[in-house]
């Protein structure tokens, strides 16, 4: 390291010299030169009038002289002497500026203008230098990578085809590069014979730290120039920093929180050393021993079991330890009962959703797709429980953790019947109604005992948790029983009701149409009940006595009332004038006769009737009982 530092100082003194040598007014004129140009130098001395020649010399390193140019002042003639190194490259003008062309290294000398009268000799000095710019510097031989604490050779910073010499400094991030423990640069010239140019080589040997990762490294090179002191700068190269592994790390792919039984895990492991470590020991959970294997191990079809810590190390320094813990999540579901289940109405079931899970499991409740408030339970089934149950869970935290079970629950019954009846308020129909409930849907028909005819027009309603009903409409001209016989898979059930006729005009409206004298009025008969409760019953059939008296006396007062009527009209050829609110128009004395005579028959036979649906009715009522209970 001291002699390449006291040839620098060498250097740079010699450099100073020259520069004060060279520099004007000291006594000697320079004319500075670039390499390759034409050099141009004028005598620069006053042509005397009794100038006979003019010659121009230089001067070699022993001083002595070599004429090389001349030219007469009467003749006006120009000859160059026979120099080898300067043929052709010479021209003497007339006021006796020499220049030569081609600029060369060799043509740093003194040279001197002579102006010769007869009596003096008149001589001006010049010095020549020549500069040659280098090329670019350029730092080659890299290393492929260097090493932390390590000295080792960076590379070498080149110059190319410079003059005069140069000096070549090295940069870190912009920063000069001093002498020191880790920095050794050393410096080497060689010079081409035939052209005297120089190559320089600085080489850098250099101690890295991790500091210099991803940091530039350049060279200069300065030099001096006509005009004075130059630099160029190189490229900015990079190096690869080596350093050893100081810390491990250990990940985990997919994320921890999302690892699920039946995953793939893929452990990786890290080591920030350049280059990072290649090998590595993985140690499972249980496992003391490492398995050796490259930076990632993969563990497949993970199982909760496969919870626990897991640890990587280096091969070789196995202090060196990362570790981490890994859950793996799953959910359990047990739906009791599940599947296809089958129970009778009024029947319990005990629905439970039991559920296990790595973490709280949100569960929801389903019903034909249609969300539940609570968890069902069923102390008593009734049809409208029937359904499609479905018991979710899931983790919120964990994509893709979810589970269902379904339960179809199917709610049968044996059918029951109800039946009720309803007069139309314009008094021209009834309707009869059967209300059916049972699972599977009851199928039903109507009859008349009797006849035995079935009745097929009939109208239903939709069927709705397992209740839905059939009526039919009729206008009886007697008394009529009608049977509703509803059956399915489990059973057949029947029960019928008494239906009396229909009937429009009460002996009691007879008796006023003879005592008016109206021929036809159109009087509605009152709805009947359909229904009749057990504490009514000894009413109605004490009413019902009472009314059978009744009407035996008014058929018998209307009886002899309408004899009279019917021998007084006949003898007078009264017209018996309408009645209010009646439907008669005008009709003949014979026509309203007849029609009186045909209510009388139909009054009597009604009032056989109504004596018998008397006793009819109370038989309804006890079968009605006996239904409903």
């Amino acid at each position: 390291m001291a002699p390449t530092a006291a040839h620098s100082c060498r250097l740079v003194v010699s450099l100073l010299i020259s520069a004060a040598v060279l520099r004007p007014g000291l006594g000697l004129y320079t004319v500075n030169s670039v390499y390759g140009d034409t050099i141009v130098m004028p005598c620069r001395l006053e042509v005397p009038q009794t100038l006979m020649f003019g010659k121009w010399k230089y001067e070699k390193p022993d001083g002595s002289p070599v004429f090389i140019a001349f030219r007469s002042s009467t003749r006006k003639n120009v000859q160059y002497d026979e120099v080898p190194e300067y043929k052709d490259r010479l021209s003497l003008s007339e006021n006796y500026t020499l220049s030569i062309s081609h600029a060369r290294i060799s043509d740093e000398k003194r040279f001197v203008c002579m102006l010769v009268t007869e009596d003096n000799v008149f001589e001006a000095p010049t010095v020549v230098k020549v500069f040659k710019q280098p090329s670019k510097p350029e730092i080659v031989n890299k290393a492929q990578f260097l090493e932390t604490e390590q000295l080792k050779k960076l590379g070498d910073c080149v110059s190319k085809d410079s003059y005069p010499d140069v000096n070549i400094t090295w940069y870190r991030n912009g920063r000069t590069l001093e002498p020191s423990e880790g920095v050794i640069t050393t410096l080497q010239r060689q010079v081409d014979p035939a052209t005297q140019l120089s190559t320089v080589t600085s080489s850098l040997v250099y101690k890295t730290t991790k500091n210099d990762i991803k940091i530039p490294f350049t060279c200069s090179v300065i030099y001096y120039g006509p005009s004075g002191q130059r630099t160029i700068h190189s490229d900015q190269a990079f190096f690869d920093i080596y350093y050893p592994t100081e810390k491990v790390t250990i990940q985990v792919l997919p994320p921890k929180n999302a690892i699920k039984e039946g995953d793939n895990i893929t452990l990786k492991c890290l080591g920030n050393g350049n280059p990072p470590p290649e090998e590595f020991l993985f140690y499972l959970p249980g496992q003391p021993e490492g398995i050796r294997s490259s930076n990632t191990y993969v563990l497949t079809d993970v199982r909760r079991n496969a919870t626990g810590d897991y640890k990587c190390s280096l091969t070789d320094e196995k202090s060196m330890i990362a570790s981490t813990t890994i859950t793996v999540h799953y959910l359990d579901l047990s739906l009791n009962p599940s599947g296809e289940v089958t129970k009778q109405i009024g029947d319990a079931l005990p629905v439970s959703c039991t559920i296990s899970s790595s973490r709280n499991a949100t569960v929801v409740w389903l019903k034909d797709n249609t969300k539940l408030r609570s968890r069902p339970s069923f102390s008593s089934l009734q049809y409208q429980d029937a359904g499609n149950y479905v018991c979710e869970t899931n983790l919120q935290e964990v994509e893709g953790l979810k589970k269902r079970e379904s339960l179809t629950l199917i709610v049968e019954g044996k059918p029951q019947i109800k039946m009720t009846k309803k007069t139309d308020p314009n008094g021209l129909s009834k309707t009869i109604t059967c209300h059916v409930e049972g699972f599977p849907k009851p199928a039903v028909q109507w009859t008349i005992t009797g006849s035995g005819s079935v009745i097929n027009q009939t109208e239903e309603s939709p069927y709705i948790n397992g209740r839905y009903y059939s009526k039919i409409i009729i206008s009886p001209e007697e008394n009529v029983t009608l049977t509703c016989t509803a059956e399915n898979q489990l059973e057949r059930t029947v029960n019928s009701l008494n239906v009396s006729a229909m009937f429009s005009y009460s002996v009691f409206h007879l008796s006023l149409i003879s005592a008016l004298g109206c021929s036809q009025v159109s009087i509605p008969e009152q709805d009947e009940a359909d229904d009749i409760s057990d504490e009514n019953k000894e009413k109605v059939n004490d009413q019902a006595k009472l009314i059978v008296g009744i009407v035996v006396g008014l058929l018998l007062a209307a009886l002899v009332a309408g004899v009279v009527y019917w021998l007084y009209m006949k003898k007078s050829n009264y017209s018996p004038k309408p009645c209010p609110q009646s439907d008669i128009s005008g009709k003949s004395e014979k026509a309203a006769a007849q029609k009186f005579q045909t209510h009388l028959r139909t009054a009597s036979k009604h009032v056989n009737k109504d004596l018998g649906n008397m006793e009819e009715n109370k038989k309804l009522e006890e079968n009605n009982h006996k239904t409903e209970a």
